[in-house]
């Protein structure tokens, strides 16, 4: 393990995580449980249509760019228009609903950055945050996720980024029985910053320590400091892993190849 210099960030937010969607022109699928409200940020404010056909089976409330989705009743994916107030921009969601126990996360769609113009040669660049940039790139990614929109603080420079890693990552905790999952990156010159989802899979309550991470980061930071058995409210968590001048996948140890069959 080589880690250089940590920085360890504890955040006193909600615990529930948010699985993040890119909207890139494709209907993006929506799965309900039957009586369990499902909550979709698009991060603008929407009209939404939907057919006749849904008429008693889904409640659907709209505040400040935030859907509420609750199904009463099962049904095969239907489509739902949000369209922009703004700009008349349209997304769409391909919503179903049936009976299970899995549990829905919060959605959040993310939209494809537009490009800008290139700046005058005399334009002054933002000024960049007092605060050292691996801490504020940490704090950003961790509103995102946690916070509500309107709270989330403006960080001068950063931009959303793909992570290019596994499903699940096995090398990264290897010590501990957790999922590690990559749900999100975020890029602030030069450092790169991956959002990893951690879920105890056993019974017991699991301590988080930094020292047990497997790769080259520049900088780690727990959401909390300790996993509560799986199945409670507290089984789940954030990691954030910053790297400088290279990306996360190049920090992180590979996953094994499987094994053929003979």
């Amino acid at each position: 393990m080589n880690l250089r210099p940590l920085l360890i960030l504890l955040f006193a937010l909600p615990l529930h995580a948010v699985e993040l969607v890119k909207w890139e022109r494709i209907p993006l699928p929506v799965a309900l449980n039957i009586g369990q409200e499902r909550i979709v940020f698009v991060d603008r404010n929407v009209r939404v249509g939907y057919p006749a056909a849904l008429e008693g089976k889904l409640r659907i409330q709209s505040s400040n760019g935030t859907l509420y989705l609750l199904a009463s009743q099962p049904f095969a994916a239907t489509r739902l228009q949000l369209q922009d107030t703004e700009n008349g921009e349209l997304i769409l969601l391909d919503v179903s609903a049936s009976k299970s126990e899995l549990i829905r996360e919060s959605m959040r769609i993310v939209r494809e950055e537009k490009k800008t113009p290139a700046a005058k040669p005399d334009t002054t660049p933002d000024p960049l945050p007092s605060t050292p940039l691996p801490v504020a790139l940490t704090r950003y990614a961790a509103q995102i996720l946690y916070a509500p929109l309107r709270t989330v603080e403006p960080l001068p420079g950063v931009q959303p980024e793909g992570v290019r890693l596994a499903k699940t990552l096995t090398t990264l905790l290897p010590a501990l029985p957790v999922n590690a999952m990559p749900i999100g990156g975020w890029r602030l010159d030069p450092y790169h910053l991956a959002a990893i989802r951690l879920q105890n899979k056993s019974a017991t309550r699991l301590e988080l320590d930094p020292r047990q991470l497997q790769g080259q980061f520049y900088a780690a930071s727990f959401q909390h400091r300790w996993l509560g058995p799986a199945g409670s409210a507290e089984d789940t968590s954030m990691l954030y892993l910053i790297t400088r001048n290279y990306l996360p996948e190049q920090a992180i140890l590979p996953e094994s190849a499987p094994e053929k069959k003979k």
